[in-house]
């Protein structure tokens, strides 16, 4: 698999990236990582979706932090100091500023070969953050989605469910079965909002599975569940990624 460290300049600075694989047929894709950023399970994540035939960008959004880290999914927000730094650089990048950012990843996607349909998929805190791609550049994202994403339907301006009405991607919510971060309010009040706005769209509660389920080094990953979730994200791809 074809892997390339690259760099990314944004309006605030350089933002670190890695590219896995090829863009068959001009495709590609964004993943939005979780809360404990760039690491090798996201990685060897995009190198897995890559090898279903597009070309994968992996994207630093704390880069305007400097370094950081690193973390253990398992055990990070356990550490007081470790959940600090995490809870200060998740408040510090705001969803406007990984919008403004997306405008970069995608042309460095498009750059790289990815020219046609792209898609967008993020984990916990990058579920969110795939959506506003879609809603922010409805021209390029034809499908986003968001697994065990948190806050997706509050009160605030850039909930995702406030810019429902942008999208035209068709996206897949995968739910983790019970979420402090999404409870089941939010679920509904994100379903009217896409529903109201005619967007074609999933929203799957998987039972039983835990806040992170899908991320290979959390420590409720859960292997039948995120094979489950490998088969919705392939689809989904599969479907709406090929040039007509």
């Amino acid at each position: 698999m074809t892997r390339k460290d690259i760099e990314i300049r944004t309006g605030d600075g350089v933002a670190k990236g890695v590219l896995f694989g090829q863009a068959t047929n001009g495709a590609g894709v964004i993943l939005y990582m979780d809360a404990f950023g760039p690491r090798p399970a996201l990685d060897a994540m995009a190198e897995r979706l890559a090898g279903e035939g597009c070309l994968v960008l992996v994207p630093d959004l704390f880069y305007r932090f400097g370094a950081y880290g690193p973390f253990d999914a398992r055990t990070a927000f356990g550490d007081d100091k470790k959940r600090a730094e995490l809870m200060a650089l998740i408040g510090g990048t705001t969803q406007a500023m990984t919008q403004a950012d997306t405008a970069h990843f995608i042309a460095a996607l498009t750059d790289a070969g990815a020219h046609g349909r792209l898609g967008a998929v993020g984990y916990c805190m990058g579920g969110g953050r795939a959506l506003n791609a879609a809603a922010a550049h409805p021209d390029r994202i034809v499908a986003a989605a968001s697994f065990h994403g948190g806050n997706l339907a509050t009160d605030a301006p850039d909930s995702p469910a406030n810019n429902a009405a942008k999208i035209k991607a068709r996206v897949y919510v995968g739910v983790a079965g019970v979420d402090q971060s999404f409870p089941p309010e939010q679920s509904a009040k994100l379903a009217e909002a896409l529903r109201r706005a005619e967007v074609d769209h999933i929203i799957e509660n998987y039972v039983g599975m835990r806040h992170g389920w899908a991320v290979p080094d959390h420590g409720v990953f859960d292997t039948a569940g995120a094979e489950r979730h490998w088969k919705r994200l392939t689809t989904l791809f599969a479907e709406t990624l090929p040039a007509k």
